[in-house]
């Protein structure tokens, strides 16, 4: 299975080009209103919609062959999203433009691009890092994205395809329990404290509240000035956890690799949806939810494909209540050998960190499902979900399943 690797890069426009741009922006965008309005609003198909405005596309707005291709595609797409999650299509921005081999080409000796324009084909310069160069040497790529951002700035999102390495063989498995106080802790005892994240996540929400408020009252030049310094805030916060998230998520899967390891994480599906229906308080809900841990684990299972690193994902349920060392759950339904980020089990004595507690459980469980045909526990999954009901476990160490 491929894997497609995006490289965003900036490209150097002269004033002329520019306009050459803008204006191939502008066509695309209207091009794709235009099909929109058009083709009937129950059909998605692009074929089937290529055949009904293909050649008026190409007529009423200047576009090349591929480029009226390309817009008919992404309105066909744009359709059946909307329509999978039961929304309207909404306006199209000139924004962004699809290109495929046919009017774009990357060129390693000067490090250029060509791209075909309402104006015919045009040549721009790579301004790119070390990054990006390390990426594209040795790259044929066949599809980009040409993007407009908001400061005026043009960047190429170039597409590249390869086949990730095959993952690696292992019994060890790194266990990795999320969570707020820490963001990450590990089975082999690392840790990321969010400490910091969470004291620059306070100041944007001191910082949000005081914009919110100011710009519901005050002249009007002000309440408009706040909502600008809303956005640029919200865009400020989002790069932030994205940072943050591409470091840990970079790091654990270079440990993985360096130790041959596989990496184990809980399931969290729907994991917000069934803490929030429980009783907490305003500034717990937003802490709680403002992290972007589905990002992180995106991040972690696209990183490991291109590394070869297995992801294992576990059931979360009494991974922070069982002791690691004893397998033993407090046998008071309700209560829990955990107290904040402490753990002291009840029935052996161990005591340490809470998360490093669940973390040993993740890896332990994930042995388990790595090797289903039997591993070294005490207790195989299913002990685990009686243990509450029946506590003190009996079982032996040997073999399960």
């Amino acid at each position: 299975m491929k894997q497609v690797l995006t490289v965003s890069c900036k490209i150097q426009v002269s004033p002329e080009q520019s306009i050459k741009i803008d204006a191939t922006l502008q066509s695309f965008a209207s091009a794709c209103e235009y099909v929109n309005q058009t083709v009937p609003t129950t059909l998605t198909n692009e074929l089937a919609m290529q055949s009904l405005v293909y050649y008026d596309v190409r007529d009423r707005f200047g576009l090349s062959a591929q480029l009226a291709i390309h817009a008919i595609r992404r309105v066909s797409g744009n359709r059946k999203t909307a329509k999978k999650d039961g929304k309207p299509v909404k306006n199209f921005a000139p924004t962004s433009v699809t290109y495929d081999p046919r009017i774009f080409s990357f060129r390693e000796k000067d490090w250029t691009v060509s791209l075909t324009t309402t104006s015919g084909r045009e040549r721009f310069k790579l301004a790119i890092g070390n990054y990006q160069i390390g990426l594209l040497k040795g790259q044929t790529p066949k599809t980009a994205t040409l993007v407009k951002r908001k400061d005026g700035t043009y960047y190429l999102n170039i597409q590249l395809e390869s086949m990730p390495p095959e993952p690696i063989k292992t019994d060890s498995v790194l266990g990795c329990d999320l969570g707020r106080t820490d963001i990450v802790v590990t089975s082999e005892g690392d840790k990321f404290s969010g400490k910091e994240i969470t004291k620059v996540r306070n100041h944007y929400a001191k910082l949000r509240a005081n914009l919110q408020q100011k710009a519901t009252r005050g002249s009007r030049c002000t309440r408009r000035r706040c909502r600008e310094l809303l956005k640029r805030l919200s865009g400020k916060e989002k790069r932030f956890q994205v940072l943050v998230n591409h470091t840990i998520s970079h790091r654990l899967i270079s440990r993985a690799k360096l130790s041959n390891q596989a990496i184990g994480l809980e399931d969290l599906t729907g994991i917000r949806e069934h803490t929030n229906q429980q009783p907490r308080s305003k500034k717990e809900r937003r802490l709680s939810n403002s992290w972007a841990f589905y990002q992180l684990r995106q991040f972690l299972v696209y990183k490991a494909i291109k590394h070869g690193v297995k992801i294992l994902f576990v059931d979360p349920r009494y991974t922070s209540q069982t002791c690691h060392n004893c397998n033993h759950i407090h046998p008071v339904r309700g209560e829990s050998y955990r107290s904040g980020k402490t753990f002291k089990c009840g029935h052996c004595g161990w005591r340490g960190d809470a998360d490093l507690n669940g973390s040993k459980n993740i890896a332990a469980l994930g042995v388990f499902v790595n090797k289903p045909e039997g591993s070294r526990l005490f207790c195989n999954i299913a002990d685990h979900l009686r243990a509450i009901e029946s506590p003190h476990c009996t079982c032996t160490q040997g073999s399960v399943g």
